[in-house]
Formats: structure tokens, C-alpha cells, sequence
């Protein structure tokens, strides 16, 4: 089958129970991409019924890991360029026009491009903090990877160029508040995990709380959070939140760790 455009696209989404979400994420893509490729892992709801309205490509199986499982995805992906989106995730209108444009160009000179977020957080689009990052999502599958890390994986592509999208990449992050708490819990023990894993240690407890303070001051105050209003003091107290998960959970692991070498000693 021929691309819709010059240069053909694969839709990646790596998915578990958002059969609510998913819909606005892949109408936000459907016209761009030449094939999606959906790999479920457990879903309880209806996602898989869902994202079969979409596409044929749709795979369940286990949860290895945030990175593993994107490498998964990946490689069933068959097109020149991929974009990777996450089911919370949709392009706006300028973002769907500038990747349109982008492809049906004669060549192109990038090997793979951010989208700045637009993240919504309670009825409130943030622009700053956090908020105001700009991913890597779109990028050419030969020779492109995923680091295996079980969080905050990272896409490896071949050396060159690396462009901005124009537009936004919408992020519904929570559903409502209780999400957002057991996502920093999820998060921040995860990356405790991470860190320990990679050989990190943190032998003194006030160091806790001094990255947990450090963060805030760096997203609220550095990054402009407060510009963002209510919302984003809500938001950067929920960075600090996961930050201090994340490295008091690390001291947890270290001080075990001390604890069953002297058992062994």
C-alpha cells in the first residue's frame, strides 16, 4: 500500500485500561499515519475493543518496563518515520497541519524532532514548570532504540539534526486527583528502583528532604510554575512529592542493603 504522504508514518501507543482516552489520541493522528501499532499490556476495560476500531495492529502482552515495552512496540513498526504517543496524549490542529506538511516534504533533513506539551491538569493548560517541556516523539525507525529503563526511557536515533515540531502535544495526565497521587507513588518508587539498580546510593536521610525542596524551588520559582497560578503550585508541590518518594524510597533500599551485609558478615 502506498504512503499517504512522501515519507510514510507508523503511530506508535503503548497502552493499559484507557479506553477513555484513547479515542481522542489516535482521531488526533488517524489522517497522518499509514499504520498504527498498538501493544495493550493487561487491559481489565474496554482499550483493546476500542483501538481495533482504529487499527488491525493490535497486540496484548506482558509489562516488562516502560523502555522494554516501547522497544516492543517499536519493533513492529514498519514505516519510514515513527510517532511515538502516549494514549493520554493528542496532537492540536497545528501540530496534526505541521507534521502533515513535514512529510510530504521531498526529503527530510532531521532524524527526529520534539513537540512541545501542552499539559492539562484540572481544567488548566500549564505552559511553565515542568509543563513546559518539549519530548522527543517523532523520529526515523532505522537505527533508532529505546533505552530499557523501567521509567523514564529514552529514545536513541542516529546521530543528526533534531528539529522542533511546530504546535502542541496535548497531555490529559490524570483523570482527577487520586490518579495523580498513586501516579507519584507509581513513579517514585520506580525511580528509586532505577537509581539503585544503576549503582546510585544515598546513605544520609536530610538529603530527602533537600532534593525534594531543591525541586520545588527549581520548577515553581526557576522554571516558572507560579506563572501557571493555583494550578501550578499544585503541580510543582506534586513533583516535590514524587522527588522525595523517589529518594526516600533510594535511602530505604541503601539502608537494607547495609543492614543484610552485616547479616552476612
Amino acid at each position: 500500500m502506498s504512503s499517504k504522504h512522501t515519507h510514510s508514518l507508523s503511530v506508535c501507543v503503548i497502552t493499559k485500561n484507557e479506553a477513555d482516552r484513547l479515542p481522542v489520541c489516535l482521531d488526533s493522528v488517524k489522517e497522518l499515519a499509514d499504520e498504527i501499532v498498538i501493544l495493550d499490556s493487561g487491559s481489565t476495560d474496554e482499550t483493546v475493543e476500542v483501538a481495533k476500531r482504529y487499527t488491525d495492529n493490535v497486540t496484548s502482552t506482558d509489562w516488562p518496563g516502560f523502555g522494554l515495552q516501547k522497544q516492543r512496540c517499536l519493533e513492529k513498526a514498519t514505516k519510514e518515520w515513527v510517532l511515538f504517543i502516549d494514549a493520554d496524549e493528542s496532537l492540536d490542529p497545528t501540530a496534526q497541519q505541521a507534521l502533515a506538511n513535514l512529510l510530504n516534504q521531498p526529503t527530510i533533513d532531521e532524524v527526529a524532532f520534539v513537540i512541545k506539551w501542552g499539559v492539562l491538569r484540572h481544567g488548566k493548560l500549564l505552559r511553565f514548570g515542568r509543563s513546559g517541556r518539549s519530548p522527543l516523539r517523532l523520529f526515523i525507525r532505522e537505527g533508532s532504540s529505546f533505552t530499557p529503563a523501567q521509567v523514564h526511557e529514552k529514545v536513541i536515533h542516529p546521530k543528526g539534526k533534531v528539529g522542533r515540531l511546530a504546535g502542541l502535544l496535548y497531555h490529559n495526565t490524570v483523570r482527577d486527583y487520586g490518579e495523580a497521587l498513586a501516579k507519584n507513588a507509581k513513579y517514585g518508587w520506580l525511580g528509586s528502583q532505577k537509581y539503585f539498580d544503576s549503582g546510585k546510593r544515598n546513605h544520609l536521610l536530610i538529603l530527602v528532604i533537600l532534593r525534594a525542596i531543591w525541586t520545588f524551588f527549581q520548577i515553581y520559582i526557576l522554571r516558572g510554575g507560579f506563572l501557571d497560578g493555583r494550578i501550578g503550585l499544585l503541580v510543582a508541590l506534586d513533583y516535590m512529592q514524587t522527588n522525595f518518594s523517589k529518594h526516600a524510597g533510594l535511602w530505604v533500599l541503601t539502608h537494607e542493603e547495609k543492614l543484610n551485609k552485616k547479616k552476612k558478615s
